[in-house]
């Protein structure tokens, strides 16, 4: 039987090719039938990779990680109602991590808004603040000028997602029923020649956005702060940029001043130049009030979000030094209320700029005793990072049993160069903070959920990250975290995703046994969230291989076991929250001996 499709629909053609034009390959689609105009055109177009996740809160989040591995913009589609509803959390994340995602939700035409009829609800600016921009597009009739107005709507909503900072954009789409789109021809690629041919206004769109640059003045009046300063520090928070890296490790330098680099700065993923300079235990031993208190900077530059670490944090509060941020997307980084300078425009630009200034001594700049004294402030730090990672690492490997911050040391010397390791977030991410060194082979490219933090839907961007590359990806998640997002697995089995997934396995919340919580025995419960599951059964349901290793060599052969395997792998590690938290107490301990300093 044939059906003849909707003529009326053909701007969803447009507006297919539109999306392409603008730089869009990969497509998240969940199942349902108002969204079906969308689904049919996207899905047959030969230049989109077209993913199908049942479930769209795991395909939120999917496409969270496949935007954050390929560093473009990710279409989202669903069905009208409640689908869209399960966007939310994705959308709020990818708002606080600057993530670029254009959510495409389906929706009744307006005709029944608010008129009973099923599966229609208010989906008008649907995710409120956390959407970067809406539109509501006209119910589709076959005109030139819908037709010209959905290409155009396209290329808006990427661009709209993609200029700095990213994040996410709702384009709200009714449809009136036949749902069956017209078939359309083979778009064809264009290609570009001249400028004239560039703005043509038979060819693509296409945009250009400069970035927001401080002028020679303003960077000369920054160094000469830089040059006067005794005792800097640079802080470089979570950010996903290899351009900003980089930048930030040629000021360092230049500077010679430590830098203190958050595990997700992609400052630790491998063979810094500056290793003498790159502080990575620090979380360790400001735990320490007495080694806080010792090291007194006068100026502080921070680049990238909020640091992960508590104790960095609590350290960025006490001190009373000059704190300068600097970010290209005006946010307000500074949950300590102790910023005292900002610094709006492109990081990238102003670290090179200011190392180039520094290092060309400007007779602007008044030099002083600066460099000699900086010189010994920076031997300090050194000394510090060096005997403290020599403690670390003395003690995890004297920790009995199996550690759950060992695991990351243990990963440290087993992955590939080129690999990506992506983090859960409570527990795991503070131990990879305190116990992942700076790696000298790689690149290993370190991804988290770290914009809001929240343990949902970290499986699917995971797999949603592994979907966009081809080398070999591990994800490290604690149980609850796995649970809550276990119907992402079937994505892995699905789309064929190569993938390693460490469980830490200590049956609930584990970090509340290090906080206060911890000392109210009749509430800890609420807390703790024993659950008592065994998750063998579910991941062999949807598919994957399953190990359990006892100890650390089994552990080491299961992880290099599931590295060569062409499928995906769960290693599920058991652990002791309590033993686990007493451990890293132990450890902090004696890297504040080690130091010196014998007192909290």
């Amino acid at each position: 039987m044939t059906v003849q499709g909707n003529e009326q629909l053909r701007p969803v053609h447009a507006f297919a090719q539109g999306l392409v034009e603008a730089g869009v390959c990969h497509v998240c689609i969940s199942p349902g039938s108002r969204s079906t105009p969308l689904t049919i055109v996207l899905s047959r177009h030969p230049q989109l990779h077209t993913w199908l996740l049942l479930d769209e809160r795991s395909a939120g989040f999917f496409a969270l990680g496949l935007a954050k591995q390929t560093r473009t913009g990710v279409a989202l589609v669903c069905t009208s109602g409640t689908a869209a509803g399960n966007y939310l959390p994705a959308v709020m994340e990818a708002a606080a991590a600057r993530v670029p995602l254009i959510v495409l939700t389906a929706d009744r035409p307006p005709e029944l808004y608010d008129t009973g009829a099923n599966q229609t609800g208010d989906q008008l600016k649907l995710y409120g603040s956390y959407a970067k921009w809406f539109t509501q597009m006209p119910v589709p009739e076959n005109t030139p000028q819908l037709f010209a107005q959905a290409k155009d709507t396209a290329s808006r909503a990427v661009m709209k997602a993609m200029a700095p900072p990213a994040g996410p954009v709702q384009v709200n789409w009714p449809f009136r029923e036949p749902l069956l789109p017209p078939l359309a021809e083979q778009p064809k690629e264009s290609n570009f020649s001249t400028t004239d041919e560039l703005f043509s206004v038979t060819q693509p769109t296409r945009a250009f956005w400069g970035k927001v640059v401080l002028s020679d003045e303003e960077i000369h009046r920054l160094a000469a702060m830089l040059q006067k300063s005794r005792a800097g520090v640079l802080v470089c928070g979570p950010q996903d940029s290899p351009g900003l890296a980089s930048a930030v490790t040629e000021l360092a330098a230049v500077w010679g001043v430590p830098l203190l680099a958050d595990p997700l700065s992609q400052l630790r993923g491998g063979g810094s130049p500056i290793e003498a300079q790159l502080q990575t235990t620090y979380d360790l031993w400001l735990r320490n009030a007495t080694l806080r208190e010792s090291l007194r900077p006068d100026l502080i530059l921070r680049l990238g979000r909020v640091p992960t670490s508590k104790f960095l944090g609590l350290w960025l509060a006490e001190v009373t030094a000059s704190q300068v941020v600097v970010d290209d997307g005006q946010a307000w980084h500074d949950p300590f209320f102790r910023v005292t300078g900002r610094v709006f425009a492109d990081p990238e630009d102003t670290c090179h700029r200011l190392a180039q200034c520094l290092s060309q001594a400007s007779a602007t700049v008044s030099v002083g005793d600066g460099p000699q004294a900086r010189g010994e402030w920076l031997q300090s730090w050194t000394e510090i990072q060096k005997i403290s990672a020599h403690s670390m690492s003395a003690g995890v490997k004297a920790a009995s049993g199996i550690f759950e911050g060992r695991i990351f040391t243990e990963l440290f010397n087993v992955l590939p160069s080129r690999s990506t390791l992506f983090v859960g977030n409570s527990m795991p991410v503070r131990d990879l903070d305190a116990f992942w060194p700076n790696r000298v082979s790689g690149p290993t490219r370190i991804l988290a959920n770290r914009g809001l933090s929240g343990i949902d839907g970290v499986v699917s961007s995971a797999l949603g990250a592994c979907g966009g590359r081809t080398d070999p990806l591990v994800l490290v998640i604690g149980d609850v975290s796995f649970y809550h997002d276990l119907g992402g697995l079937m994505a892995a089995t699905r789309h064929h995703l190569h993938c390693l997934i460490v469980l830490v396995h200590n049956d609930g919340g584990g970090i509340f046994y290090g906080l206060p919580q911890a000392t109210q025995p009749d509430t800890f419960g609420f807390f703790r969230t024993s659950h008592g599951l065994d998750f063998q059964s579910a991941v062999e349901m949807y598919g994957g291989q399953y190990q359990h290793p006892k100890n650390w060599q089994e552990f080491r052969g299961a992880v290099q076991q599931g590295l060569a395997q062409d499928t995906w792998t769960v290693v599920q590690v058991d652990t002791d929250a309590q033993a686990s938290t007493d451990i890293r107490q132990s450890i902090a301990a004696q890297v504040a001996v080690a130091l010196g300093v014998t007192r909290s």
